[in-house]
């Protein structure tokens, strides 16, 4: 999976089998982490019996399935599509502290606020709790969900855990006891595929869907504040086609100030912002709308509240984003910029374009069926078939006539005894 965050000033980009970090700020060596060398799991483990199949199961590509990077801008993890799990140390060097193995391949990652838990969820619907300060030690089972989990993340406090599965449930739980559940935030027609919370509104969630709508609510009640549908923020109106499928938003990004908030959507070119206001009374408001050369493969603020973005094609895929004013410029001499795509721009060169562009979210989509009006069809259908075969009736009884009569069959005499007197 192509994505970009940063860890402290550390700007991390993942692709294919790698995860590079390139140092914003000061010229340092770029640290490059390549799952396809990275350690293999150990035969006949219990993981081989009760993971995705048995120990015959074949081989994953190492492609880097998810990152995180902890609060502190200290620790980064990561998994693979060979369900390693890799804890890394970023200051004052890179280093790896551990290589552990998941029951299952991830789909999240995500650090609690003290830097001493991480949670990693599943495909299976599963949530685990990875120690960080014993880095070996196996995972513990937190939660589960009944379908494939999308997005984990905490609340700034450590209390809750918050997931989003493909059924459109947000369920909030208590972290420490998961199996008490605080409330659901229900109301998405798809699969939830982002959340976030506001560090600077720390009862407030944003997530996003394939719906195409982003939502806003105070998760504690599960109560909803508002939505919007990102289709309807447009400012050219869509084609037919387009408006029939829905974006599906794939991030929420937030700057550090918790003030402008992100919106990108999958194969869409333009990124929405929206501002946060606790006071004002519309606590989401709609604000601009980004327009780029290329659709972005991903986004993600800098500590200063810039936007970065990754972009699928021309010379220039990676490009900075300064607000000036009451709209974003793109600061292409900006000299962190500079300093990164130099050493970003080799990695990204060596790998192919399926590998950069692959789709996440299209085999998610529930395709609906209009059961309503199968059933008049076919309800017409019965009701011509009959009416065939009334007429069909009617025909043979009116020609009755020209039917040949069976004769009425004869008497027949039993023999009389004709014997002698």
């Amino acid at each position: 999976m192509t994505s970009v965050g940063f860890c402290g000033e550390w700007f991390l980009f993942s692709c294919d089998t790698k995860l590079i970090a390139v140092h914003s700020k000061q010229d340092r060596e770029p640290f490059v982490f390549d799952c396809s060398t990275a350690e293999k799991r150990p035969k006949n483990t219990k993981d081989d019996q009760n993971g995705d199949g048995d120990a015959s199961e074949e081989r994953g590509s190492d492609k880097v399935l998810a990152f995180a990077a902890s609060p502190s801008g200290k620790l980064v993890a990561l998994t693979d599509d060979n369900k390693r799990l890799i804890l890394l140390h970023c200051e004052p060097s890179w280093r790896c502290i551990s290589t552990r193995f998941v029951v299952r391949r991830c789909t999240s990652l995500q650090f609690s606020h003290a830097d001493d838990e991480l949670l990693a969820a599943d495909k299976s619907g599963d949530v685990y709790s990875f120690s960080v300060s014993e880095p070996q030690m196996e995972g513990e089972l937190k939660m589960g969900h009944l379908s494939m989990l999308l997005a984990v993340t905490l609340s700034p406090d450590d209390r809750y855990v918050i997931t989003a599965d493909r059924d459109e449930k947000i369920r909030v739980s208590h972290l420490r006891s998961p199996y008490n559940i605080q409330s659901f935030c229900l109301g998405h027609q798809q699969f939830v595929s982002a959340l976030l919370v506001p560090s600077h509104q720390p009862h407030w969630l944003l997530s996003g869907s394939g719906d195409g709508t982003v939502k806003l609510w105070e998760y504690e009640s599960g109560r909803r504040l508002q939505s919007w549908d990102l289709q309807e923020l447009e400012e050219t109106p869509s084609s037919q086609s387009d408006t029939q499928k829905k974006p599906t938003v794939c991030r929420i990004s937030c700057s550090p100030v918790a003030r402008h908030v992100a919106v990108q959507c999958e194969r869409v070119s333009t990124v929405q912002f929206f501002t946060v206001d606790q006071e004002a009374e519309e606590k989401l408001a709609p604000h601009s709308r980004l327009p780029l050369p290329h659709p972005p493969l991903d986004v993600t603020f800098d500590p200063e509240g810039r936007l970065w973005v990754l972009m699928d094609g021309g010379d220039a895929p990676l490009q900075v984003y300064t607000r000036r004013g009451e709209s974003w410029e793109c600061d292409a001499e900006n000299p962190d910029l500079s300093r990164v795509t130099e050493a970003f721009k080799k990695h990204w060169e060596m790998l192919d374009a399926p590998s950069r562009t692959s789709k996440r979210f299209d085999h998610l989509h529930k395709v609906s069926f209009d059961n309503v009006a199968a059933y008049q069809q076919k309800k017409q259908q019965r009701l011509e078939e009959q009416q065939q075969k009334k007429k069909r009736t009617q025909t043979a009884q009116n020609g009755g006539g020209n039917k040949k009569v069976k004769p009425t069959p004869t008497a027949i005499t039993p023999p009389t005894d004709r014997g002698g007197v």
